[in-house]
């Protein structure tokens, strides 16, 4: 199962994206609603998650997590204790993680991408501890996956795609949607 959690000031164009292309996908994919039944983005679309945090529960389904950026909706991902559990679940199980626009910074913040690449979105460079950032859009170092932003969603979400369905299907949902 993958978890795309959503925090009111979510980018919705990086949460939205990367769900759509992981369901093309044939993916099983949950968003989970922090703190709120109705999330709202940070361009005030409000967004009705498949679960609230109240019923979202650590468990070997997982297997990857989703951290679109935002503003305020980074900020409040970090703030949650699920979230922060749920990142150290999938370190600790060797699950992966994804993370786009200012979300890496809370990868960065708890040290999970000292010594791996990585990149965000411009500005919050300085949070990415011990990180190397290349120039490109969207990069993978092992089990974390990291875009720079909106820009790079659909790319964003190809890449999870590829990781988790293949890289046929990941093509095949690529063509169908008359893109890049």
């Amino acid at each position: 199962m993958i978890y795309v959690f959503l925090a009111n000031g979510f980018e919705e164009t990086e949460a939205i994206t990367p769900v759509d292309i992981l369901r093309r996908s044939e993916l099983d994919v949950k968003t989970v609603g922090i703190g709120e039944e109705v999330v709202v983005s940070s361009h005030g679309i409000a967004v009705i998650p498949d679960i609230t945090e109240v019923d979202f529960m650590l468990s070997d389904d997982i297997d990857m997590i989703v951290l679109p950026g935002g503003m305020p909706g980074t900020l409040n991902l970090e703030k949650s204790r699920t979230v922060q559990d749920t990142i150290d679940y999938c370190v600790q199980n060797d699950k992966y993680i994804a993370a786009i626009c200012a979300a890496p910074s809370i990868l960065g913040k708890k040290g999970i991408l000292n010594g791996k690449k990585a990149v965000c979105f411009p500005g919050f460079e300085n949070f990415l501890e011990g990180a190397e950032i290349p120039e490109q859009g969207v990069v993978r170092d092992g089990k974390v996956i990291t875009g720079k932003g909106p820009g790079v969603a659909l790319e964003f979400g190809l890449e999870l795609s590829k990781l988790l369905a293949g890289e046929a299907k990941a093509a095949k949902v690529k063509a169908s949607l008359q893109c890049c």
